[in-house]
């Protein structure tokens, strides 16, 4: 849960949580330093200095996170607050910063298995993606697995964080049952008003102490009013707090506010899905919108898709957040060709291209959109290696991989073997700062994908 407070502060450094008592031990949800009510110091996680004051940790009583969780079918996560086994992929929009935002966070295919103590336990993977403009800017790989109470326990993270398509630090990366890390419970059974739990509790690492606030609300989401939300506030190690909704069929759905920095769901598949074919308009607008990514931008090009996503804004239900992006992102392009500024021509029709795949979420299943998705990291890879790009392409190359990591299982093993082949060799080509050979590949890679599609 913490790598989202990193993406809406892109700039902050993850600092120590200092408790007096020492480090953490045991498998279960709080340690024996705290649940003796030892202070947790807060730190300025600009500086990463620790503060003489503690944090204002709620009374142990509280708690509803002490107990050590019996895992008997792990991967069945059914919770509806945190229902990671039943939804497919997630995509998360807003701003931070200034900055456009968007996440996907998808279900991968297989387990993990986690030691705990003497126990072994098997873990679902979600693959977490952020893009800050359109652009990698941090990947984590999280491990969760439902108690037989109905309780779901965040097991860990890897974390990287990138800069200009590269990794820069993998700050925030933690696995229970190392370095004295406990399971961490991420959402109660059944919660209620004033419940206290501690999604991440390895104090030096990552720090978290959640307080319900409401539960049972009805929210707007992305087609129509939601039941059953809760939402929490969640204390962070430099002593802010923020708050967070969480609704059947999404997970987590909100954090911050409209007004400020935000992450909220566009929509989630299966639980937004509509049976049906893809919306003739909506083709169009695909087709509009791959026209702007892939060349030079001409007015001719800018009309096409502004009436292209007219039409389909007509003809369709779109969610708030979705259409307020796509607005954004034809305005921000529009004044990019105008001011004949390649650099955000080329970030603004990006994020057209993404913003379009998402709709598509709606009609077509989550393989047939990443298909179309690593189609379009494949151009873009052509993109940016024929500007000379080499963060960029860096930051395509892995776009391309972890798109590949959510198809892969599926393919058929030849094909597969093709795919992953020219993967290696685009990373190769980015890592010598070859732009050449990335634009040779970006070829190959989008034939491959052809032939997985068809």
């Amino acid at each position: 849960m913490n790598r989202h407070r990193r993406n809406l502060w892109p700039g902050a450094v993850v600092g120590a949580v200092v408790l007096m008592a020492g480090a953490c031990s045991g498998s279960a949800g709080g340690s024996e330093s705290t649940r003796s009510g030892d202070c947790v110091h807060v730190v300025d996680e600009e500086t990463g200095r620790t503060g003489k004051d503690c944090l204002p940790l709620a009374p142990e009583s509280d708690r509803v996170d002490l107990t050590e969780p019996a895992f008997s079918h792990p991967t069945r996560i059914t919770n509806p607050l945190y229902p990671t086994g039943e939804v497919d992929q997630v995509v998360m929009g807003g701003q931070a910063d200034d900055e456009v935002f968007r996440t996907e966070v998808s279900t991968l295919p297989g387990t993990k298995t986690i030691t705990l103590d003497d126990r072994k336990v098997q873990a679902l993977t979600q693959q977490y993606v952020a893009f800050a403009g359109g652009r990698i800017h941090e990947v984590a790989l999280d491990w969760y697995a439902q108690a037989d109470d109905g309780s779901v326990w965040y097991l860990g993270e890897d974390v990287f964080n990138y800069e200009d398509g590269v990794v820069a630090d993998t700050e925030g990366t933690w696995q229970a049952g190392r370095d004295g890390a406990p399971a961490a419970m991420i959402m109660p059974a059944h919660p209620e008003k004033g419940d206290v739990y501690r999604p991440e509790n390895l104090p030096g690492v990552v720090f978290e102490e959640v307080t319900v606030k409401e539960v049972n609300r009805t929210v707007e989401g992305p087609y129509g009013k939601v039941k059953g939300a809760m939402t929490v506030r969640e204390l962070h190690m430099d002593g802010s707090t923020e708050d967070k909704t969480f609704a059947p069929g999404y997970g987590e759905f909100s954090t911050g506010n409209a007004n400020g920095d935000l992450e909220a769901v566009s929509l989630a598949v299966p639980t937004d899905a509509e049976p049906g074919t893809l919306p003739r308009e909506l083709t169009a607008l695909d087709r509009s919108a791959r026209a702007v990514q892939d060349g030079e931008v001409t007015d001719a090009d800018l009309g096409a898709v502004r009436d292209a996503w007219t039409a389909y804004r007509g003809s369709d239900a779109v969610p708030k957040l979705l259409e307020r992006q796509m607005t954004r992102d034809l305005d921000t392009l529009d004044e990019a060709v105008g001011a004949k500024d390649e650099e955000e021509t080329l970030g603004s029709a990006l994020r057209v291209a993404q913003n379009t795949s998402d709709l598509r979420l709606r009609y077509e299943p989550v393989r047939t959109v990443d298909v179309t998705r690593f189609d379009m990291w494949a151009r873009q890879l052509g993109i940016d290696a024929a500007a000379g790009a080499e963060g960029a392409v860096a930051g395509d190359v892995t776009s391309l991989e972890l798109v590949w990591e959510r198809l892969k299982a599926e393919v058929p093993e030849a094909r597969a073997a093709a795919v992953t082949a020219d993967l290696r060799e685009a990373r190769e080509a980015a890592d010598r700062g070859d732009m050449a050979a990335a634009e040779r590949v970006a070829q190959g890679l989008a034939e491959a994908i052809a032939g997985v599609r068809s």
